[in-house]
């Protein structure tokens, strides 16, 4: 995969987060394992066994047996690694099934793509996901604020999504002066209101984006306005004077509020080129020209789109977060009858309760498998050197693809009908 390798892997990391934060033992049965880059191996090996010993001690029997099986895997597939991987290594084992009395011990595996830093060892009624819930966390962020006579907001755009912070509104009168008054004292007065407002705003300002800043999480500031109050606003001294460094672009727009931030947004896309929520955004407006124009350079839907990505004509595959489809395959293993299909988690539980018998030959002993089919259709892009883009809910142009197309499609490198 070519530029977005990181944003597939987050994908991935993400579903297997909610995988994992969807089950519940029936007692402190679930272990978590977080071993840090560079952390040796060996020390997880021996404090395992130290637990093991411990665990023999559990009352209820059940528990128990849960506890030391789960203990057995994750011993068993740190033998597998010499090392510790580069960065870190995270297991969880334990027994997820929904039957009281019956066993099923899974282990899930995940070298996260940032290093882990943090070491720990749980056995609990649920899987700790914290530490890579922290990976997921969108951490760049850039700052938006629109400023006019009379109001001003303050935003972020985090990632694909644009928050609003603030809206302020301010007590400076109108250009028409109350009766009696002299055109220079009006003036001052308005001068002074607006003085205030200023100052407010970058109070404000100062409040949402310094913590920021501190983390090291601003990448800029972006202020917008119809007039020429944002420039005056810039020039003047209200912002904090770190802040003021993080200036990056005045753009003029005609909206505030929350249409206001949207509207800095895309104005400034040229400053936000390669920020994520401009990049998507463009990328779904030329999904809907080509469909629009119908030039056969796209393609959407399941099917289509698997059928293009086996013979190697996907340039880029668009999936959005939103899609959640799981391939199923069930098997008769008695006379080989075999059917694979498409379908949400609901469906296939309706599915696995209904097929009790072999079409074919009346059979009971049936199996059934089911894997992600976001996660395949993206090996299969890897495999055959196509990009691959995740597409958010954050933006509408998002919601839209996700509304229309079901949240899967892609740009064709030629076309295939």
């Amino acid at each position: 995969m070519l530029m977005s390798h990181k944003s597939a892997e987050m994908y991935e990391l993400k579903k297997k987060v909610e995988e994992l934060k969807s089950y519940r033992g029936r007692a402190t049965e679930l272990v978590s394992l977080y071993i840090p880059a560079g952390y040796d191996i060996n020390k997880v090996m021996q404090q395992l066994r130290e637990e093991y010993g411990t665990a023999q001690n559990i009352k209820s029997k059940s528990t128990r047996k849960n506890v030391l099986g789960a203990l057995e895997r994750a011993m068993q597939h740190l033998k597998l690694y010499r090392k510790t991987p580069e960065n870190g290594l995270a297991l969880f084992v334990g027994n997820v099934s929904e039957q009281e009395g019956v066993s099923d011990i899974r282990l899930w595996a995940i070298v996260p793509p940032e290093p882990l830093k943090v070491r720990l060892y749980r056995c609990d009624q649920t899987f700790v996901t914290e530490p890579l819930e922290e990976m997921l966390r969108v951490k760049d962020a850039y700052g938006l604020i629109t400023v006019e006579k009379n109001e001003a907001t303050i935003g972020l755009l985090r990632g694909k999504r644009i928050e609003v912070i603030d809206e302020l509104t301010s007590n400076v009168p109108g250009k028409t002066r109350a009766g009696g008054q002299s055109a220079r004292r009006y003036e001052r007065i308005r001068e002074q209101e607006t003085h205030e407002f200023m100052k407010r705003i970058g109070e404000h300002a100062n409040k949402a984006f310094l913590p920021l800043l501190e983390k090291g999480e601003l990448r800029g500031i972006i202020i917008g306005g119809p007039g020429p109050t944002k420039e005056e606003f810039v020039e003047g001294d209200y912002l904090h004077h770190e802040l003021r460094k993080k200036v990056i672009g005045v753009v003029d727009i005609s909206y505030h509020g929350e249409y206001g931030l949207r509207e800095l947004v895309e104005k400034a896309s040229d400053i936000l080129r390669d920020h994520e929520a401009v990049k998507e955004r463009k990328l779904i407006q030329d999904f809907f020209k080509h469909l629009v124009k119908d030039t056969g350079m796209i393609t959407y839907g399941e099917k289509e789109v698997r059928q293009a990505l086996e013979l190697g004509a996907v340039d880029t595959l668009l999936i959005s977060e939103g899609y959640d489809k799981v391939r199923v395959r069930a098997k008769c293993n008695n006379c080989g009858w075999s059917e694979e299909k498409t379908m949400s988690e609901q469906e296939f539980h309706v599915y696995k309760k209904k097929l009790t018998h072999c079409p074919k030959c009346g059979s009971q002993n049936i199996t059934f498998e089911k894997w992600d089919v976001a996660e395949e259709l993206i090996k299969m892009a890897e495999e055959a050197g196509s990009n691959v883009e995740i597409i958010s809910l954050d933006t509408e142009e998002g919601q839209q693809f996700y509304k229309a197309f079901g949240g899967l499609g892609a740009f064709l490198r030629y076309k295939i009908h």
